[in-house]
């Protein structure tokens, strides 16, 4: 495949399909169980604030406003939900994530799964995974301000959303591509440099995984297919091709 976005939307397909493969489903039963009982709990307890708070709010013959603001708080919901998501699914699902991304290496080498390395060893790595999502959030957080800068920006602020998604595809490849990247021993700079040689079908990948996790209920297997389809594209595309020292 070459260097376009259809390529790289391409393995965010791909990784949806490799989900269903023996011995990769039982890496995303636990962080899906997790992730969807997490926000299924924040969302209902939002919905039964709001409503109280429309109780409180509203005097009774102002009762029919309700009707109008329900669907402003759904927007509310969608919306937290998809930049919640992105933050907390990744950073409490990061131990998980890992060990997908190895399953997923094994599985389209054809190589024999390796040893798990004891408990002190899952806990390291368990441990370095986590820090990793925390500077992962860090970088994110650092070079989202200059993009929410241009939303105020007269005239720019024209193009701040396009300015905003296109942000937002590009640091979810870097998310996704972190794990196989980092497995190999690439640190952030390189893995970044590698990415933006192949920009086009970086943006590609991001941009299907955004728009996956925009869908609802779907929306919860877009973490493990964008580790798997960050793994198959790190195997057929850069491992080959480049050295991770």
């Amino acid at each position: 495949m070459n260097n376009n976005p259809f390529a790289g939307a391409a393995y965010l397909l791909r990784g949806l399909r490799i989900l269903f493969k023996p011995g990769i489903r039982r890496y995303v039963v636990w962080p899906l169980i997790i992730n969807t009982g997490l926000f299924s709990a924040l969302i209902v307890f939002g919905a039964s604030r709001f409503n109280r708070m429309m109780e409180w709010i509203l005097p009774e013959r102002l009762g029919w406003l309700e009707w109008l603001l329900w669907p402003l708080f759904a927007v509310g919901a969608a919306l937290a939900v998809f930049f919640g998501f992105i933050m907390v699914a990744n950073l409490v699902g990061a131990p998980f994530n890992d060990r997908l991304s190895e399953a997923v290496e094994v599985h389209l080498q054809g190589r024999p799964p390796g040893t798990e390395g004891g408990l002190r060893g899952m806990v390291l790595e368990a441990a370095d995974s986590v820090l990793s999502e925390i500077r992962k959030l860090v970088y994110w957080a650092g070079w989202s301000v200059p993009f929410l800068v241009l939303f105020v920006v007269p005239f720019v602020n024209v193009v701040a959303p396009l300015a905003w998604m296109g942000f937002t595809a590009w640091m979810l490849a870097v998310e996704y591509l972190d794990y196989p990247m980092a497995r190999h021993g690439l640190p952030p700079a390189r893995q970044r440099e590698l990415l933006r040689a192949h920009r086009l079908m970086s943006l590609g990948f991001g941009g299907a995984v955004m728009i996956l996790i925009m869908i609802p209920v779907l929306n919860f297997l877009a973490m493990p297919a964008a580790v798997a389809g960050a793994t198959a594209m790190w195997v057929e595309r850069f491992s080959k091709n480049y050295s991770t020292v």
